[in-house]
């Protein structure tokens, strides 16, 4: 029987590593590639075209929760585990919605990483225990009221919400274009209209308010 192909991306080394020795001792689990970044990830990733992807929710260049969907766009075989410090519902609801199989805790132990990339391989979910299940279904079931900014941030496209979430992360225009298999014109078209639409233009004001619609964290940003 094939071994399952799993690839690994976080920025840091020791969890890279930690990862490497989990899977080397692994009868069904293979390592076929690592990134230390999400813009490698995604390009290995559509290399490779892998099983199950671990991705670190928090990685330079884009964000594991931005890698998501390019994943499942160029590699539509390769299912997504979230790894993350994070707990919150938030994240969770944004892996999820974008297309992961799975989030996981680094805190949690090896064996539940294990079992984490096996269930995403046959297509099933898993969650890290410590995660408030019920929180969480309430989130994708949509049960809590939407603020007036979070409408307006649904008047974007799903291309438009994409291109949106790489600008806050910092990336230029050539960058996003590059990553998405698109023109720098088209993506400056986007931009337009996602500044249009949200009434803002400036990256930093388009920050504060992702911030503030939850798409994006203050603790995930440095100070400014």
């Amino acid at each position: 029987m094939a071994k399952i192909a799993v690839f690994v991306a976080d920025d840091h080394s020791i969890v890279r590593e930690g990862l490497r020795q989990m899977l080397a001792k692994s009868n069904s689990l293979a390592l076929v590639g690592e990134a230390k970044d999400g813009e490698v990830a995604v390009k290995e990733i559509r290399r490779l075209q892998p099983d199950v992807a671990i991705l670190d929710i928090a990685m330079p260049m884009v964000s594991g929760l931005e890698c998501i969907p390019l994943v499942r766009n160029d590699s539509p075989g390769t299912a997504v585990v979230i790894l993350s410090m994070f707990a919150r519902e938030t994240y969770v609801h944004q892996a999820l919605s974008a297309g992961a199989h799975g989030y996981v805790l680094k805190t949690a132990p090896w064996s539940e990483i294990l079992e984490a990339v096996r269930m995403a391989a046959k297509g099933k979910y898993f969650l890290s225990r410590e995660i408030n299940s019920e929180l969480i279904r309430r989130y994708l079931n949509n049960e809590e009221r939407k603020s007036a900014e979070s409408s307006k941030y649904d008047l974007l496209s799903c291309r438009e919400q994409q291109i949106f979430r790489l600008i806050i992360e910092g990336n230029p225009t050539k960058s996003i274009a590059e990553l998405l298999c698109l023109s720098p014109k088209t993506v400056e078209k986007h931009r337009s209209n996602i500044s249009k639409k949200l009434g803002m233009s400036e990256p930093l004001a388009m920050l504060k308010f992702a911030m503030k619609i939850g798409v994006a964290d203050p603790d995930l940003w440095p100070d400014s």
